[in-house]
């Protein structure tokens, strides 16, 4: 059955050919016979208690020198596509919210929407992550700063992130007694105005920051380890991280165990598990990477069984 698949992205002609995972997807769902349809956010609208789109037409190539054409825009209702794809980078900001409450609507009227747009809003990829402690190394969320100074005490080495960072933007290594904790934790908290994650620091990501990819719940049996270049701390591949795919560990397997099915429950079909050593760290929601450089080496088609998920879940009775 040929499916109507919109996807919400940042502009096609500026992504990064190489390595971008949602034309990955494209190009699965175009390989498997359904008809794609293009929107940036500003795109989306209500009107009169409908969500509607001025939408493309979408082919795509796997051709780096020419590798979408868009047909002219039309504006149609979302109830009209079955499947919306909710590919949007972060900043997670106001603009991001608006536009789930608009998908929001689309779901209410039938239309699949990957990842769920409530869920995409309730879901902070750090704060999510608590509901897991047993995944987790001892980590505290407060905006309080003798409290966070508290925790560096105690576990005498900790990472310190913003709540709302990416890319590995933001990210302090504090050691107990260190010269700089007063200043750091000032200005992450906005001088206790704002909640930041503290945790103990994980000395394995010498080894690498293990992406794992969960599909529908269940993991992909193969991970992205980044691991930081030099006297970097961070792995993101943003921050000047190397990748390194590898298999999941037993570990690694019973992390994803522990959290697929609360992912499953709350509509959260394509996730990706950050994993430093033996320990869960964030859950990224929103636009998930490494398809690319994963199946680079194992070639597991990540894209093709996300786009066969999506297909099960869209024929699914309600």
């Amino acid at each position: 059955m040929t499916l109507n698949i919109a996807v919400v992205m940042d502009p096609i002609e500026s992504i990064k050919i190489k390595k971008d995972s949602t034309i990955a997807i494209l190009w699965a769902a175009q390989a498997r016979g359904h008809r794609l349809w293009y929107l940036e956010q500003d795109d989306l609208f209500i009107r009169d208690g409908e969500a509607f789109g001025d939408m493309s037409p979408l082919n795509v190539f796997e051709d780096p020198d020419k590798w979408f054409e868009r047909g002219p825009r039309e504006t149609r209702r979302l109830a009209e596509v079955d499947v919306i794809l909710m590919r949007k980078d972060p900043p997670f900001d106001m603009n991001f919210v608006y536009s789930t409450y608009i998908l929001e609507m689309a779901e209410q009227a039938g239309v699949l929407v990957a990842n769920r747009p409530a869920s995409l809003r309730d879901c902070n990829e750090k704060v999510f992550a608590t509901q897991f402690p047993q995944c987790m190394v001892p980590t505290l969320i407060s905006a309080d700063m003798a409290r966070l100074r508290a925790f560096v005490t105690e576990q005498q080495d900790a990472i310190v992130k913003p709540l709302d960072g990416m890319g590995g933007a933001g990210i302090f290594r504090l050691t107990a007694g260190g010269p700089n904790i007063g200043a750091t934790l000032e200005t992450l908290t906005d001088n206790g105005a704002r909640p930041i994650m503290a945790q103990r620091y994980i000395p394995e990501i010498v080894h690498g920051d293990k992406r794992i990819l969960m599909v529908n719940g269940e993991p992909v049996p193969y991970a992205l380890a980044r691991i930081p270049q030099g006297d970097e701390i961070r792995g993101n591949i943003a921050a000047g991280g190397r990748g390194e795919p590898r298999e999941l560990t037993e570990r690694d397997r019973w992390i994803a165990a522990q959290v697929g099915p609360e992912l499953k429950r709350r509509g959260l079909v394509f996730v990706g598990l950050d994993v430093i050593g033996d320990y869960l760290t964030e859950i990224n929601v929103t636009s998930p990477t490494c398809i690319r450089e994963i199946d680079a080496q194992y070639h597991f088609g990540i894209a093709d069984h996300l786009i066969a998920t999506l297909e099960t879940l869209r024929r699914a009775p309600a």
